[in-house]
């Protein structure tokens, strides 16, 4: 595990701890309890380190994923309740890109059981597909597929991207462009949220999401890719509409545009957003107590 010192502009020199290389990593994820960092890459691998003694290995039992543009292996999610020193068996929640008929595809969401009988060697068992993203499209772009429990741990909240087709994240029998809410088994919990959506659907009018987190007060954010200009920081609320693709403070990447979001125009604002971009990646809360002054602070891969 080589190791370097990097100084930062504050003046601080931080220690930098390479782990391993990893092909198209897209999710990262601790088991809760241990040091051991779960990585899927979108080829369809699942590897882990052992982050206290640099053991690796890789996990077999993954699902078969459509590899492609931006679509293959994505997240990962281990509950919190299920906190343990020991990796000898856990829930797992997985997302990925999977085919349909013809040339299609969508994003789909698994539950399976993480079974660790040796330091080196991980497996999946019993992994079934508790939610698919509906309908199944041409493309592979904007799957989004991120996961969140909501802090109570009673719901799992899936981001479900617009696939690129745009239109359908106004529609409100299509799983494009929403954030659904599941139960820990799937079943949709989006309890009417919005009059004639599917069961499932929490909020609309999104495009690509790729970062979602709760905040310490029990809040839900998430971050999403805009067009040309216009990416998006939202406080995600039961039954809002976010205003893709009718709103955006973008425009389209031809240059025609789109109406910018005004106060009157019906649609839920974004607490920040960006134009030139920021192209962003996953975000969490900080709790932790390593960075001082960053507690609390979201923190943004772009």
């Amino acid at each position: 595990m080589p190791s370097e010192t990097i100084s930062v502009s504050s003046g601080q020199d931080l220690n930098a701890q390479d782990y391993g290389t990893f092909d198209e990593p897209w999710a990262a994820e601790f088991a809760p309890g241990t040091d051991t960092l779960f990585i899927t890459e979108r080829g369809g691998t699942i590897k882990f380190v052992d982050t206290a003694n640099g053991t690796q290995g890789t996990v077999t039992g993954a699902p078969e994923v459509d590899y492609g543009g931006q679509g293959g292996l994505g997240d990962i999610a281990f509950l919190p309740s299920e906190s343990s020193s020991s990796l000898d068996r856990r829930t797992i929640y997985l997302s990925w890109a999977e085919a349909g008929e013809g040339d299609t595809r969508g994003a789909v969401v698994g539950r399976g059981t993480l079974e660790c009988a040796q330091t080196n060697a991980c497996a999946i068992e019993g992994l079934e597909v508790i939610w698919r993203q509906a309908p199944k499209v041409t493309g592979r772009g904007h799957y989004s597929h991120r996961l969140a429990f909501s802090s109570d741990e009673r719901y799992l909240f899936v981001a479900s991207g617009d696939r690129q087709k745009m239109e359908p994240a106004q529609d409100r029998q299509s799983h494009l462009g929403k954030i659904v809410r599941l139960e820990l088994d799937g079943t949709p919990a989006g309890d009417g949220a919005i009059d004639g959506a599917l069961d499932d659907v929490w909020s609309m009018g999104h495009r690509n999401i790729l970062g979602m987190d709760f905040d310490a007060q029990g809040r839900l954010w998430e971050i999403e890719h805009g067009p040309k200009g216009g990416d998006e920081l939202n406080v995600v609320r039961k039954g809002a509409n976010y205003g893709w693709p009718q709103r955006s403070n973008g425009v389209h990447y031809d240059g025609d545009p789109i109406t910018d979001h005004s106060a009157d125009d019906g649609f839920a604002k974004p607490a920040v957003n960006w134009t030139p971009v920021i192209a962003p990646g996953n975000m969490i809360f900080y709790s932790g107590t390593l960075f001082d002054g960053l507690a609390g602070d979201l923190l943004i891969a772009g």
